[in-house]
């Protein structure tokens, strides 16, 4: 046998050679929670109540939960009376309960979203103490989790993606829940007289390239890297402070005999509590977004059991406990939809099935279909695979600069595992397998360039843990340590932010501001082929357009300066704190920026001042009782104005609208008639009601339309028009 084999098979080292280590629990810092709560507070409660919905699955989403509340059916998603199958039901459900609390407003469907990203910083603050303690000052042990949380806080994507009412942020929050859940029970699930900090990687792959090694005493003069106290210290360095704030506990003067259990309940050893709370955590995972909420976390966790070779403990993490916790929560609505929308009889011709209901759109076409980019109707873009993974890095600007060099670090603790800590490996393991399982799914399959929002905690935790080591050695004693931020911080974010600090300063200052009054419409290339994808407007943008955004670019220009040249200088004299606290500010500066720049674009995005239109004008000209009623339609599909719905509360009809996102449902015999031809337009114009037409081609339908009726237009904002048949 060679020295791996015999590594292997080695007995595990006696309890006596190798004492139970107590786990360090560095606690939560009421300081550094108060910094993520209120970069939380000013930028996603700020945000809250402006710009109005978008148009998309923004407001289709958010009133699917309003018709929830008014049917009082919260089993079968319905928009605009049809059913809606694309999505469960979590996100509704939320939705929908605010509003009964709070009344019918988008702030209060808006509301639990913004309330759960806080819980994602703070998941992800919870995880870095773990992962992350051990790099961080010893004075304060949670600054890798406060940099982790403030990365994620304050970077570009889970910002843009909280903008509009979608559930991928929610994946992320389930996953940081469901592995720092597992790695929990992992501790609990080995033998109470073999824990050590981190005992789940004592037989890891280290053990079979190096064979158990006595543990090592404290390296880089920080007492969280080994876990415990040395011979030579007994209460090991700097122990004192960290007896008296309770991370560690006190040096037992009569130690207990070997082998003696901790001082600990059997709940708190015990895996199944942990494991049925990741049950549970993955139960809201699938009802968010389906059945990736299922692949992701067991994925990780059968990975990460291979890896480390601990398969052998799968059997301790009580998987039949887990998977009836799992089935009681999931199973009832997937029931229940099944039975209340059985298959019904589906027209030929169209690529559908002869018959189906609920169970085949949902569960195949719109997870195994969609998988395979062959989902019916195909509504949707696909971003390139080198496109997706450079928005990867993008979404954690500006601290994605951090990145290169805090993978490298991971990278390097796997392939001289000798010269890690248990942490190290533990932390890079995690990690690693983490974004590579989220990104290296997604590039198999179809993607959309927010998919990789579920890998950005394991990305922001890694920059944590770069940025708390840098602090724990601010000077060049440790020059790894210091110039890991450093070059990324001189070679990277000082040029680059300093040349998107002059392009903005040049359109903020040689840019005329339009005419009071100018319709941004009129300013921009409309259009786009990339509408399909969810910044495609991005590409209207013209130079002319910019003298609009004046203000919010020179905001953009003073930020970029401060995250790159100022941030730097902080960085270079040693300041890495205040450095890491600069960048955060600006960043959030950024983002303010970012908003005020989406408020601008809005009336291009959404449609809330045409349907304020359209409710103003029933107001002031109500039609009389014995009158047929106002009706009220779009030209074209249902997200080419779909905020109407929310904003009128009243049906819409669909002028060649029979497409995407309400075409399956309309098969059902109970579907209303929503769907109206240019012949029945123009009947519909001619006779007696009052017909609201909201379109991108006022000039084009008035020419059309005069013959039948005369034509008034009643308001117009972002290139859409509301047209009338009355005046």
């Amino acid at each position: 046998m060679n020295d791996a084999t015999l590594a292997i098979a080695a007995p595990e080292p006696s309890p006596a050679a190798h004492p139970p280590v107590p786990e360090l629990r560095p606690r939560w810092n009421p300081a550094s929670v108060a910094l993520i709560v209120l970069a939380w507070l000013i930028l996603h409660i700020g945000g809250l109540f402006s710009p109005g919905l978008l148009d998309d699955v923004d407001s289709i989403y958010i009133e699917i939960a309003r018709e929830m509340l008014a049917r009082h059916d919260f089993v079968t998603p319905y928009v605009d009376g049809i059913r809606f199958f694309d999505k469960p039901p979590l996100m509704y459900w939320l939705a929908a309960g605010s509003m009964h609390l709070f009344g019918t407003h988008a702030w209060a469907a808006r509301l639990p979203l913004a309330l759960l990203t806080l819980c994602l910083f703070l998941a992800t603050y919870a995880l870095g103490l773990r992962l992350c303690a051990y790099l961080s000052p010893a004075r304060s042990p949670d600054r890798g989790a406060l940099y982790s949380a403030l990365a994620l806080a304050t970077c570009i994507g889970p910002y843009l993606y909280t903008r509009f009412f979608i559930p991928d942020i929610l994946l992320a929050l389930w996953m940081t829940l469901a592995v720092h859940l597992f790695l929990v029970a992992l501790d609990r699930a080995l033998p109470q007289s073999l824990q050590t900090w981190v005992p789940h990687l004592r037989r890891s792959l280290t053990a079979a390239k190096v064979g158990p090694r006595p543990i090592e005493p404290p390296s880089r003069a920080h007492p969280l890297a080994s876990g415990f106290p040395t011979a030579s210290h007994p209460g090991g360095p700097s122990s004192r402070s960290f007896i008296a704030k309770g991370w560690v506990p006190a040096p037992q003067t009569s130690p207990e005999p070997a082998g003696a259990p901790l001082n600990l309940t059997a709940a708190a050893q015990s895996p199944l509590l942990p494991m049925l709370a990741f049950a549970a955590v993955m139960d809201l995972n699938v009802l968010t977004k389906g059945l990736i909420g299922l692949v992701f976390p067991l994925a990780f966790v059968l990975l990460y059991l291979a890896i480390t070779r601990n398969l052998r403990l799968l059997p301790r993490l009580h998987p039949l406990a887990s998977i009836a916790t799992f089935l009681a929560i999931a199973a009832p609505w997937h029931i229940l939809a099944a039975l209340r929308n059985p298959a019904i009889p589906l027209p030929p011709g169209l690529g559908l099935p002869a018959r189906a209901g609920w169970a085949w759109f949902y569960l195949y076409n719109e997870h195994i279909a969609r998988f395979l980019s062959r989902r019916i109707p195909h509504d949707y873009g696909q971003v390139p695979i080198p496109l997706f993974w450079i928005l990867a890095v993008v979404w954690l600007i500006p601290w994605a600069a951090f990145l290169p060099a805090a993978i490298a670090r991971h990278l390097r603790n796997l392939r001289h595992p000798t010269s890690a800590t248990p942490r190290d490996r533990e932390a890079a393991i995690t990690l690693l397998l983490w974004a590579a399982l989220v990104l290296g799914f997604f590039t198999a399959s179809a993607r959309q360039e927010y998919y990789s929002l579920p890998a950005l905690p394991a990305l922001a935790l890694m920059v944590g843990g770069l940025l708390a080591r840098a602090d724990s050695h601010p000077v060049p004693q440790d020059q790894r340590a210091r110039h890991s931020t450093l070059s990324p911080s001189l070679y990277l974010l000082v040029p680059i932010t300093s040349l998107l600090a002059a392009i903005a300063a040049f359109f903020a200052i040689a840019t005329p501001s339009p005419a009071p009054g100018t319709d941004i419409s009129a300013l921009l290339t409309q259009g786009s082929s990339g509408y399909n994808l969810s910044l495609g407007h991005l590409f209207d943008l013209t130079a002319a357009a910019m003298g609009l955004f004046r203000g919010p670019l020179a905001l953009f220009a003073l930020s970029m300066i401060v995250i790159g040249p100022v941030a730097h200088a902080v960085r270079h004299r040693g300041h890495t704190f205040a450095a890491n606290l600069t960048l955060a500010t600006a960043a959030t500066g950024l983002l303010l920026c970012i908003h005020e720049g989406l408020t601008r674009f809005y009336p291009t995005l959404g449609s809330e001042p045409l349907a304020n239109a359209v409710t103003a004008e029933q107001h002031l000209h109500p039609r009389p009782p014995e009158a047929p009623g106002d009706l009220i339609l779009i030209d074209g599909e249902l997200t080419a104005g779909s905020t109407l719905l929310f904003y009128t509360q009243q049906p819409v009809h669909l002028v060649d609208g029979r497409i995407n996102g309400p075409w399956y449902g309309s098969f059902w015999p109970d579907a209303p008639d929503l769907f109206e031809t240019e012949t029945s337009l123009h009947q519909l114009w001619s006779s007696p009601r009052r017909i609201f037409l909201l379109t991108y081609h006022p000039q084009d339908r008035t020419r059309d339309l005069t013959p039948a009726a005369p034509v008034h237009s009643l308001a117009s904002a972002g290139g859409k028009s509301i047209l009338t048949n009355r005046p």
